[in-house]
């Protein structure tokens, strides 16, 4: 009866499929990595789906993988997935059908034996259905020598997997594998899965929210970072400059005033985007996310920030050789078209980079965070748009230039104000270092007392109470004055309970962490159970509970500001306290390993010297991603049980996460896959 079910299944679905067009409505991507493995991805049409691997006799086609012919290696095992499946009752078949819905990705694990010899060769056998119809299909595949990896794990049955380095040399390992030592076989075997890489597996979560909200925050940030520069003393004077140049280029001609003012307008924003992207390209964006969090790189920005404030505080002044301004202005006086416009907006970023430098450094340090080309690329284009559409409104309008208040003194207090928020700044950068090195110079009561200081300073001077050498006598506090004051004021006085502990969420991104701080009355903070990978997850296969690791670092401002806004949420220090094993991981720690490890990666031999390499390393091989925070949900076995997680403040979306990755942790137990 079965049997004739199945033909009439067959008869009855097969010539829709094949009559009324060709589809394929599952494509397959199939490589071979480092990790001697083959990958088996898949991208399935909306409304298909594919069957599982094993199936009662008597119901539809699975998917079957099929080695003909394997040569030079050895499988590892049998064809395995972590992708969920679906499971209904069939009337038809009348029995329980699982099928897959998302994109899955299967796995091979390969021995390979010997690489001169190596081929594989084989084909897929499987189903594709929708609601209407089925296509039985085949995907074929192989592999020869030319396709191995450059850096391939290979089979050594008489060798550990891994050999260490005894000194700083050249001599690499002979496997790419695993990063812990450990001597007994099984548990070096165990750890070196729990290193494996997972990032096809993640890819079948969607994750893609989590970018889009970081480029806006990013352009957003930047774009208030060039509205601030707009305020600066050396950005000021530049406005009735460059209108004066366009009136002279085109007194009588309207339409040819309004295009050079929007093309000037235009020529900001290009070369500050080519600035971003220069940037980028030169030290790449792994290398600058690492430069944002290293200790040096931030000593050095503290002490750059430190003679910028009291060069703002009038001791001295920072100009650029006087030179490159005046050749450049020449240069926009004597030539004509597009050319002229161009070198008149190169002057503006000259005459202003005295004061836009610092700012558009510090805005950078946060746009590289985001470990993509596209972070500097929008953060430059926000800050050049900022200060482009004023510019190019004077231009087109230069009558509003007679509504904007003269250059003066008041400008000068604008300079010392921003001094004092560079000094404030700086403090920041110091305790980068300071964390990283261990130094306990800067804890979280010191950093705070400095800013309580910097900021009540900062309300006596808006008051008059403190004047600087360029100051103008203030003979009388202004309505404006008088609010900044209380403004800053308030923030001191806000800052105060954190002396004691109090979370002070508003500037969490700023402090170093409450465990620095000496006496701390809050209890409210989430502290991690492990800091490093291996033990936690052992940890957490003896306990039986998922793992939540959290990739961080000492400079990382969006860490703080998530620890502080997000996991202080009651409901978050519950869920994590209680359902996980929580892994904090930091991958700027600059305490030296015992010994350096050396290993392979995308066919370069990289040295890892620190703890932070390690950890680095691990977020890059394992996950494919550099960026920081970044929050991933693994089960005991190493693989993600929910889609990983970077910036974002809501709250409620973060429960959600970390819900449905107990949920999917649960769902593995009940009913687990080979």
């Amino acid at each position: 009866m079965k049997q004739f079910k199945i033909l009439t299944f067959l008869l009855f679905f097969l010539p829709i499929g094949v009559f009324a067009q060709i589809q394929e409505p599952v494509k397959w991507e199939i490589s071979l990595t480092p990790a001697s493995e083959i990958v088996f991805s898949t991208q399935i049409e909306r409304g298909w789906h594919i069957y599982a691997m094993e199936l009662p006799p008597g119901g539809p086609l699975p998917t079957v993988f099929v080695f003909e012919k394997t040569e030079g290696a050895q499988l590892a095992g049998k064809v395995t997935t972590r992708t969920p499946l679906v499971t209904e009752y069939s009337e038809l078949f009348e029995m329980n059908i699982s099928w897959y819905s998302a994109d899955p990705v299967f796995t091979q694990k390969l021995k390979i034996t010997h690489p001169d010899q190596f081929r594989i060769e084989g084909y897929i056998d499987y189903m594709a259905c929708n609601d209407e119809q089925c296509i039985p299909l085949q995907q074929e595949f192989s592999f020869a020598k030319k396709d191995l990896p450059a850096a391939l794990a290979i089979a050594q049955p008489d060798k550990p997997v891994l050999e260490k380095s005894s000194q700083e040399s050249d001599e690499t390992y002979k496997s790419f594998k695993t990063i812990s030592l450990i001597d007994s076989e099984e548990e070096q075997s165990a750890t070196d899965d729990l290193w494996q890489p997972v990032i096809q597996e993640l890819n079948t979560f969607d994750s893609s929210k989590t970018h889009n909200k970081s480029w806006l925050s990013i352009f957003l940030l930047c774009f208030g970072g060039g509205l601030v520069a707009l305020l600066t003393p050396c950005v000021w004077p530049v406005i009735p400059m460059t209108v004066s140049f366009f009136l002279k280029r085109s007194k009588s001609n309207r339409k040819k005033a309004i295009r050079d003012a929007v093309t000037y307008g235009l020529a900001i924003v290009v070369i500050y985007l080519a600035l971003g992207l220069l940037i980028t390209m030169l030290f790449g964006a792994s290398a600058l996310n690492d430069l944002s969090t290293n200790a040096v790189f931030n000593l050095i920005f503290f002490a750059l920030l430190v003679v910028f404030a009291i060069s703002f505080f009038g001791a001295f002044e920072l100009t650029l050789p006087e030179s490159w301004t005046n050749k450049m202005d020449r240069k926009a006086e004597s030539t004509t078209g597009l050319l002229s416009i161009f070198f008149m907006a190169f002057t503006l970023v000259l005459v202003s980079f005295s004061c836009t430098g610092p700012i558009i450094g510090s805005l950078l340090v946060q746009a590289v965070s985001m470990g993509s080309i596209a972070g500097p690329a929008i953060g430059m284009f926000g800050f050049g748009l900022a200060l482009a559409i004023p510019f190019a409104l004077f231009a087109i309008f230069p009558s509003l230039l007679q509504n904007m208040p003269k250059s003066g003194g008041w400008l000068n207090s604008v300079k010392v104000v921003l001094g004092f928020l560079e000094l404030a700044l700086a403090l920041k950068f110091l305790s980068v270092a300071d964390l990283a090195y261990g130094w306990h110079i800067l804890d979280r009561e010191v950093f705070l007392a400095l800013w309580i200081i910097i900021f009540a300073l900062l309300g006596f001077y808006l008051l008059g109470k403190i004047r600087f050498a360029h100051d103008s006598e203030l003979r009388q506090v202004s309505v404006a004055r008088l609010f900044l004051s209380l403004i800053s004021f308030s923030f001191a006085l806000y800052m105060v309970p954190g002396l004691w502990g109090a979370p002070l969420k508003a500037i969490s991104a700023f402090p170093p962490p409450l465990y620095t701080q000496d006496f701390s009355l809050y209890n409210g903070e989430v502290h991690p159970k492990f800091y490093d990978y291996d033990e936690g997850m052992e940890a957490a296969r003896k306990n039986g509970k998922p793992v939540m690791l959290d990739f961080t670092g000492y400079g990382c401002v969006n860490c703080r500001e998530m620890e502080a806004s997000v996991w202080s949420d009651p409901r978050v220090k519950n869920r994590i306290d209680n359902d996980y094993v929580l892994i904090t991981l930091y991958v700027d720690d600059k305490t030296k390993l015992p010994e350096p490890i050396v290993v392979e990666e995308y066919g370069k031999t990289v040295k890892l010297r620190t703890v932070g390499d390690k950890w680095s390393y691990l977020q890059r091989h394992k996950f494919g991603a550099n960026a920081q925070p970044y929050y991933v949900l693994l089960d005991n076995k190493g693989y993600p049980i929910a889609p990983w997680r970077a910036y974002n403040k809501n709250v409620e979306e973060y429960i959600r996460f970390l819900q449905s990755g107990v949920e999917y942790y649960k769902q593995e137990l009940s009913n687990p896959q080979e």
